[in-house]
């Protein structure tokens, strides 16, 4: 068989991994035209089809998802290392892509990466705010953030917040209606407002600690949503009780335009966690982000 050429590799790559030949080829810098031509004769050389396509979607073959799950890592790491050289100059450069929780993105990674970016102008950062388990190797994220007890085994992790505790809050205006909840069994006679898990499509039960006694309560209620700050804002216009992390929700308790229920059953979680594949090499620009954003912070 003929070789297959660099170009088809990272076109096939860009097409399987955003599932689209509109938004892969915005991202190689070529037409759609020559982008499916790439990949038809990507798959003439190799005698197999590597993408199924329907009028609305494109997705890997079982032969495409083997090509991918196995060569699209080495070229993320070619991007490393050529990174790495490049850096040996004088200034971090080169952009680095994070993927994050919307929480963690807001409330640790842009308060310090506001403070790090304008002393580094060539540092560039890429931040995917997005509430489902991300696979970073395969979608070619540099970084994740995640809670600590999320975290996979085979990553090098950083903490880079301290734990997290989550607080249950409504709006005063819904609280007056019916009587607050005392035990965790009481949330079920309230209007919750979920939030769906996009890893595996699974409303989030809520998880409540007191002692030795942990419990998870399904809840129901109006709503659903895919992120925590919609939830916040669900409760402050007085929808039900909302399962947000404290740190949040002080803000608007604190000016009493929500109230927290069920405190003492409201555990702490493992702070965030910055990780990154143990066998990659860091860049001089990775370098710098770790530094910035380590628990506890260095006084500068």
């Amino acid at each position: 068989m003929p070789k297959a050429s660099y170009n088809d590799l990272l076109a096939f790559i860009a097409v399987a991994r955003e599932q689209s030949f509109t938004r892969a080829a915005a991202q190689v810098g070529v037409s759609q035209s020559a982008l499916s031509h790439l990949i038809r004769a990507l798959e003439t050389r190799m005698g197999v089809r590597l993408l199924t396509r329907t009028t609305r979607s494109v997705s890997p073959t079982e032969a495409g998802e083997r090509l991918m799950r196995n060569i699209a890592p080495r070229f993320q790491e070619i991007e490393a290392e050529l990174m790495a050289v490049g850096e040996l100059r004088d200034k971090p450069a080169g952009t680095i892509r994070i993927s994050a929780t919307e929480n963690a993105a807001e409330t640790v990674l842009w308060p310090r990466l506001a403070k790090l970016l304008p002393k580094y102008p060539q540092l560039k950062v890429e931040i995917t705010a997005e509430s489902r388990f991300t696979d970073i190797v395969t979608e070619r994220y540099d970084m994740g953030v995640r809670l600590g007890d999320d975290l996979a085994r085979d990553m090098t992790t950083v903490r880079i917040s301290p734990d997290m505790r989550v607080a249950i809050v409504g709006s005063p205006g819904y609280l007056a209606k019916r009587p607050p909840p005392l035990k965790p069994r009481d949330l079920t006679k309230h209007d919750c407002i979920n939030l769906r898990l996009m890893s595996h499509g699974d409303l989030y039960a809520w998880e409540l600690k007191k002692g030795r006694h942990q419990v998870k309560v399904r809840v129901e209620g109006q709503l659903v949503f895919n992120g925590t700050r919609q939830i916040l804002h669900a409760a402050l216009a007085g929808f039900g009780l909302g399962y947000v992390p404290e740190e949040m929700a002080r803000p608007y308790v604190a000016k009493e335009r929500l109230q927290q229920v069920l405190q003492d059953w409201c555990p702490a979680f493992p702070g965030y966690h910055l990780y990154y594949p143990s066998r990659r090499q860091l860049s001089r620009a990775m370098a710098v982000l770790i530094d910035a954003l380590r628990y506890p912070l260095k006084e500068k």
